[in-house]
């Protein structure tokens, strides 16, 4: 062996399943193992002499030597020996798996390999590489790439490390997932919140002390347009361009959020407020409303508005802006607490909104808010068909004792 040079082993856990062990197709694409940039002649050094450091967005990731390595040079060597015919100038890959892990497109990966202890320090300098997402489609022949629950927590090492990536907006959850099933959104509150405007319900958590609840400055993209449903939140920070490069391109949050949302969801999109820049387009609201979003809330902007306008799927935002993402923001992470409009939503509150607004429910109070509002919501009707008939408002909004009996006593 004749030089050490750093390599960037990269492999598509999709593809696992159709190697069966072999790593043929998962580690075997075009651009998938980078070298170099520099190789450095082992004459003089040990097998143990070597160093490998990953870092990952600038973040070291890896800190090995090959002293730990199972299999001595040699003996690697000798085994591929048995197997195939080894010529002068062929690569052998081999390493640790010490810090191992998930990178997405938009993650900077950097390798570097040195002997620090030997003389001048020999070093193949840092590959760089940045994971991109691909282009081309696989053809329709084949194994074609598969992934299931096992294969994500088996690729982020367990079930807690996946759940926190998750959480960080660099991973899907997982479809056995039913976190969400639990929802105290039944049939029955929908079905007695049918006709209940927003303006009620706020009053019923008002009288609880949630006063705090509003997304403000937000307005439906059809009028006439409700909206009731549980959070689903994605949230964007502001732009800056070393976090855009990192986390912009690709299967980034944004496109994650859109394209993990479940039936009955409200995407929920933290933009800070700023409507001078669009934070969804025709196509991740129309992936929404195909996969049976209950609607969007985004205290930001919306692109291409009169072709989201003629899709069904509600969205309240601050307006039309044509700009991209990137002028303003940069997708970040979703699935975690936001603040839209001024409220803090968390996945899994309750969205509701209409003509007037849209407000936030925490689930514990569902229930009763729901029943409450929906009570008084029939009163209120009550009351307006008095005034239509000629009563004056004065002891009849609100009803004193009075007209509260002539109400119960037409509803028993």
């Amino acid at each position: 062996m004749s030089h050490v040079t750093a390599a960037n082993d990269l492999g598509v856990y999709d593809l696992r399943a159709a190697d069966k062990g072999s790593n043929v197709r998962n580690k075997g694409g075009d651009g998938f193992t980078p070298i170099g940039p520099k190789a450095i002649p082992t004459e003089g050094l040990g097998e143990g002499d070597w160093r490998v450091r990953t870092w990952v967005n600038g973040q070291l990731v890896q800190d090995d030597t090959s002293d730990t390595l199972k299999f001595p040079f040699g003996r690697l060597v000798a085994d591929l020996s048995q197997h195939m015919t080894l010529e002068t100038g062929d690569v052998i890959l081999t390493g640790t798996p010490a810090g191992s892990s998930v990178v997405v497109p938009g993650d900077t990966v950097e390798v570097e390999v040195d002997a620090p202890n030997a003389p001048g320090a020999p070093t193949t300098g840092r590959l760089v590489t940045t994971v991109t997402q691909g282009t081309v489609p696989f053809g329709d022949f084949g194994s074609k790439p598969k992934v299931d629950d096992l294969q994500r927590i088996e690729a982020w090492g367990s079930e807690e490390e996946h759940t926190a990536a998750v959480a960080a907006g660099r991973a899907r959850p997982l479809d056995g997932d039913n976190s969400g099933s639990g929802s105290p959104l039944t049939d029955t509150i929908r079905k007695q919140l049918e006709g209940v405007a927003v303006a009620t319900v706020s009053a019923a958590l008002r009288k609880r002390g949630y006063v705090d609840i509003f997304i403000d400055g937000v307005h439906p993209n059809h009028e006439g347009d409700s909206i009731l449903g549980t959070a689903k939140t994605l949230r964007f920070i502001p732009f800056r361009p070393d976090l855009f490069k990192t986390h912009g391109g690709g299967f980034n949050a944004q496109k994650r959020a859109f394209d993990t949302v479940n039936p009955g969801e409200v995407l929920v999109v933290e933009a800070r407020g700023v409507r001078e820049t669009g934070t969804v387009g025709d196509v991740l609201a129309l992936r929404a409303q195909v996969r049976g979003a209950a609607g969007i809330v985004t205290d930001g902007g919306v692109r291409d508005f009169a072709a989201v306008q003629e899709f069904d799927i509600p969205v309240f935002s601050r307006g039309a802006h044509p700009s991209v993402l990137g002028r303003r923001h940069v997708p970040w992470e979703t699935d975690v607490t936001v603040a839209c409009g001024g409220a803090a939503v968390q996945p899994g509150d309750i969205i509701m909104g209409d003509r007037d607004g849209v407000i936030v429910i925490p689930p514990f109070l569902l229930e009763e808010v729901a029943s409450e509002a929906a009570a008084q919501e029939k009163a209120d009707a009550w009351v307006a068909d008095q005034v239509a008939k000629g009563a004056p408002v004065d002891g009849l909004f609100p009803m004193n004792a009075e007209w509260l009996a002539k109400y119960e006593a037409e509803q028993a």
